[in-house]
């Protein structure tokens, strides 16, 4: 994992004081997520521009360094690039853009007079902003370009959490840090004599579906050649890609693309041996002649209940690796010490498909979409929120509700913020172990994605024709889950083969302590935000939530989550010590 943090005058001639580098140096510990002791750091200072990197890399081994370094310029890339040498691009190019750069990176770069910093596509690696009177920041991690604006000061941006509570992510540029802001996808803030400009390269607009055959073999081979170029560099990564393989469609597509570019690569899948991830994974691994192991989950003994972490401790962890921007509901990747070694999992592969935010829905009516935007997301739950609250969510969702293309909004909001926001802060948790690389997250690999009409992605047609256009004999392995979309309603000639599909037996073992807190957890929940009603009160109504948590369980668990981070934040929880000395609470497993 890698942080970064720019400071530029406002005077050039005034400088950057020495006591905001002070204030800068002092407050990594709390903005970066791991031990202190693994941090190495970096510096680099001219008049009135100041660039910090920090990394728990344990050396700069991999391309491009923490900071490239030039004698007028310095580059640091957060993320990978497809291309390591590309970092002399972006060193060199006049106005800093990352649209025609590979990978999953964000880009800091400092020279005498100037600092900017740019996102791709999706931001999923974030970069945020702010300014002081005297300053303009910019850096990767939210609190630290906060922190670098004020002090050991926190002021909460109470307004901006009603999303939080929502949906337990943001669904806008905000933070919850007053003053800060996310910068929005595609786009670059630059710094130039102490004033700072923002530009932004607006998403693709999606062409219309291929009317022939022709045509939709040129456009799959156009995306096709955007994933082999993210994965090309991994044939000199020294040991083979270790990749988490399913039955299903995404990793499906990584299997076939990996064989395609003669990337060496093994597979493993969790789970019993006769599941149908088990059963596929390995007929995949067999076609593609690579080896394959299956890691069977543990056999506990029978139980009555489980231990589950104090919610105090677990929010605290959460809020100090997402830094207040996922909610304590989910569950996020512990630390462990920086592993180089490369993995790949098929994380974001719903871009390739239009979107979870379209996947999940039935109706693709006009009418239905745009209910989809309001209700299931900016306008959640109008009832518990305040009127304030309600009508902050209403200017947040009405530049995506005045598009003319309803599929075209959610599946730009899908990017937007499932990718940009919740995906961007909820990965902090697994970047401390490595830096992963995610061909659905590749900037060209997206950027060639959404200019494909909706419709046809959404249908899975896509992929199919990628899988084979990869690894033609994967053409009859059966799918996971659901049959293919494009075969519903398929009328197949006898010689034609129809696509297969396995999906699990019931078991009943889908119980889960998050969605089933039991009472007693329900009761430590409650008591929390029952308790700091007054610093919620400008967000939600008290009355609302205390009908919420009214019965014995709470009937709406993630939203409880939800109330029980942002009270804890705005109580001052966080940042601050750890919680020690809090007992696990015992949740009883249902007979």
């Amino acid at each position: 994992m890698r942080v970064y943090l720019g400071l530029a005058a406002k005077d050039p001639k005034a400088g950057v004081p020495d006591s905001v580098l002070h204030t800068v140096r002092g407050a990594i510990d709390a903005a970066f997520p791991v031990p202190p002791e693994v941090i190495r750091a970096r510096e680099w200072h001219r008049p009135g521009v100041s660039l910090f990197a920090w990394t728990n890399e344990p050396d700069d081994s991999r391309r491009p360094e923490l900071l490239f370094t030039e004698p007028d310029r310095v580059t640091g890339v957060n993320g990978h690039l497809a291309e390591p040498r590309d970092v002399e691009r972006l060193a060199h190019v006049p106005e800093l853009r990352t649209d025609a750069v590979g990978g999953c990176f964000s880009v800091f770069r400092a020279a005498p007079g100037e600092l900017s910093a740019a996102t791709a596509i999706n931001r999923v690696c974030p970069v945020f902003h702010a300014e002081t009177p005297d300053l303009h920041v910019v850096g990767s991690r939210a609190l630290l370009v906060h922190l670098a604006c004020g002090g050991d000061r926190v002021e909460w941006d109470v307004p901006a959490l009603q999303t939080m509570i929502r949906q337990g992510f943001f669904l806008s540029d905000e933070t919850p840090y007053a003053g800060v802001s996310a910068l929005p996808p595609s786009s670059t803030v630059t710094v130039r004599d102490g004033r700072r400009t923002v530009a932004s390269v607006p998403l693709p607009v999606a062409g219309p579906a291929p009317a022939s055959g022709r045509r939709r073999r040129a456009l799959v081979g156009e995306l096709a050649e955007a994933l082999l170029a993210t994965v090309a560099p991994l044939r000199e990564a020294g040991e083979p890609v270790n990749l988490a393989l399913t039955g299903g469609r995404d990793t499906r597509v990584l299997a076939a693309l990996l064989h395609a570019a003669k990337v060496p690569f093994r597979a493993t899948t969790n789970g019993l041996d006769d599941h149908p991830d088990v059963v596929l994974a390995r007929r995949i691994a067999h076609e593609l002649g690579v080896g394959h192991t299956v890691i069977p989950p543990a056999r506990a003994e029978k139980k009555d209940a489980v231990l589950v972490e104090h919610p105090l401790a677990r929010t605290y962890e959460t809020l100090r690796t997402c830094e207040g921007m996922t909610s304590a509901y989910e569950s996020i990747v512990t630390y462990l010490p920086y592993s180089a070694k490369p993995t790949m999992s098929g994380q974001s592969g719903e871009t390739l498909r239009a979107g979870s935010l379209l996947l999940l829905q039935s109706d693709l009516s006009d009418k239905a979409l745009r209910r989809r935007i309001d209700t299931t997301f900016f306008a959640k739950d109008v009832a518990l929120f305040t009127d304030e609250a309600n009508e902050h969510a209403r200017a947040l969702a009405k530049p995506w509700q005045e598009r003319p293309d309803a599929m075209e909004a959610l599946d730009h909001m899908y990017v937007w913020y499932k990718v940009g926001r919740w995906q961007a802060s909820a990965r902090a948790g697994s970047l401390r172990r490595g830096d992963p690389v995610r061909p659905f997250l590749d900037n060209r690999v997206v950027r060639a994605a959404l200019a494909l009409d909706q419709s046809w992605r959404l249908s899975e047609e896509v992929i199919h024709e990628l899988i084979v256009t990869f690894a033609p004999r994967l053409r009859h392995v059966p799918i996971e889950g659901k049959p293919w979309r494009f075969t519903e309603g398929r009328k197949y000639r006898p010689w034609q083969r129809r696509p297969g599909f396995l999906t699990a037996p019931k078991t009943g073992g889908g119980w889960s302590w998050r969605t089933s807190p039991g009472e007693a957890l329900s009761a430590v929940l409650r008591d929390h935000v029952l308790a700091h009603l007054d610093l919620l009160a400008p967000i939600v109504r008290p009355d609302e939530v205390r009908r919420l948590f009214a019965d014995p369980v709470v009937k709406k668990p993630g939203t409880a989550w939800h109330l029980y981070t942002v009270a804890t934040m705005l109580s001052g929880a966080y940042p601050g010590k750890e919680p020690e000395g809090l007992e696990p609470i015992r949740v009883p497993i249902p007979s």
